[in-house]
């Protein structure tokens, strides 16, 4: 919640354009299908399955068909554990599994991020699209 309150700071007299919402995305019961979604960082977090099954239903819920998925994760060769937490490290071919045939990998790539402690983490980034009820 206090992100958020940052970034609708930020957002200035555009922030009323935006539906803003705080909750624990495995929970998230979404109201209406959305075009994109945009996960920066909170699916290599979970690392139980049962939890990465509820995000996944979530996420069908939630995005249309023909919608952007983009994720980023913890790439294989990145670090084990973020902020004393443990996570899950995600090449292409791991998170094409997890997400199953409706998603199709249209792109990745690789980041080298660098920390405000002068650390270096491997990051990965994944553009999915849902695909069509005819496909």
């Amino acid at each position: 919640a206090e992100a958020l309150q940052h970034a609708q700071r930020r957002a200035g007299t555009g922030a009323d354009r935006i539906e803003w919402l705080v909750c624990d995305i495995t929970e998230f019961e979404p109201s209406r299908c959305y075009a994109l979604w945009h996960d920066r960082a909170a699916l290599h977090f979970l690392t139980e399955n049962n939890d990465r099954q509820r995000y996944l239903a979530v996420l069908k819920k939630a995005i249309a068909p023909g919608g952007h998925v983009v994720l980023a994760t913890f790439a294989p060769d990145g670090p084990s554990r973020c902020s004393g937490l443990d996570i899950v490290q995600y090449d292409g071919v791991k998170i094409s599994s997890l997400l199953g045939n409706e998603f199709a990998l249209l792109q990745q790539c690789m980041e080298t991020h660098h920390t405000p402690a002068g650390n270096c983490q491997q990051f990965a980034y994944f553009h999915f699209k849902r695909q069509s009820q005819e496909n």
